[in-house]
């Protein structure tokens, strides 16, 4: 399946990476042959690169992996392509502008039947690829787009009542783990994913972990496969699967959390 990271942070930084260590920490090998996308938030508009081939020789990767822009929010996605060709339309972190602002989402798992449900239809954006991911996306922003209509973002509230309510209409399809950023807030819904112990789909589909760092520390260590500049403040990544030996949080099945800042601000659980 595919993999999933976020980085939500205090104070911008730099988020130093390495797509293969993702790749290998998901149990995977260390080469990603199907594609792999990482989109920067700098205010409301996002530096976004992308490639629909193997990352293992690509320059582009090799420079962000140092070089990246300087954000306080950050969105990348590891592609195993199970539907659609290996194109860069069909490679993700998708993007599209609403209320004047950038909005990006990245997606993993598997939604058969999404084309032909009843409530799921994409509204103005439709999809440029043929991925069920995609699709999903256009469906959210359909959603969306009555709460952007005013000049000021809306609730925190409202976006997050509204994507639950998208998120459960798609557990029902599926694995439906997803991140989604509209600029101000980051949102991550945790589902159900494959684990290569048992080789079941089962939870958790995305783990968390905070850290307030000191100054002088580095986050959160050098094996993980990422790596941040030591300076004072508050970080939280968000993965599918942990990738150092820190205390990573599981998302219990079908939660969702709202992320500003490096801090939670609201969590919705699953109805039992």
């Amino acid at each position: 399946m595919c993999e999933l990271l976020a980085m939500s942070s205090s104070q911008p930084e730099r988020l130093n990476f390495s797509l293969h260590a993702l790749a290998a920490h998901a149990g995977e090998s260390g080469n990603v042959h199907d594609g792999w996308g990482v989109a920067f938030y700098q205010g409301n508009d996002v530096a976004l690169f992308r490639e629909p081939n193997a990352a293992e020789n690509s320059p582009l990767v090799h420079f962000l992996e140092t070089q990246g822009p300087i954000t306080t929010l950050a969105l990348s996605h590891i592609r195993h392509a199970t539907r659609g060709a290996l194109q860069l339309s069909n490679t993700q972190p998708f993007t599209r502008e609403l209320g004047g602002r950038m909005h990006v989402f990245a997606h993993n798992g598997d939604l058969p039947g999404i084309l032909s449900h009843t409530t799921l239809t994409p509204g103005a954006a439709k999809p440029v690829g043929q991925t069920d991911s995609e699709v999903a996306f256009c469906v959210l922003l359909a959603r969306l787009a009555p709460l952007w209509m005013s000049d000021n973002p809306p609730s925190i509230e409202a976006r997050l009542a509204l994507v639950a309510e998208f998120a459960a209409e798609l557990r029902e399809l599926g694995p439906a783990n997803f991140l989604y950023a509209d600029g101000d807030a980051l949102f991550a819904h945790g589902h159900r994913r494959i684990n290569h112990a048992s080789g079941q789909i089962e939870p958790p589909g995305l783990w968390m972990l905070q850290r307030h760092c000191p100054h002088g520390e580095v986050f959160p260590d050098e094996q993980s496969g990422l790596s941040i500049k030591p300076i004072e403040q508050t970080l939280l990544l968000i993965a599918s699967v942990p990738l150092s030996s820190d205390n990573w949080i599981p998302l219990s099945e079908g939660d969702i959390i709202a992320v500003r800042d490096g801090e939670v601000l609201r969590h919705v659980a699953c109805p039992s």
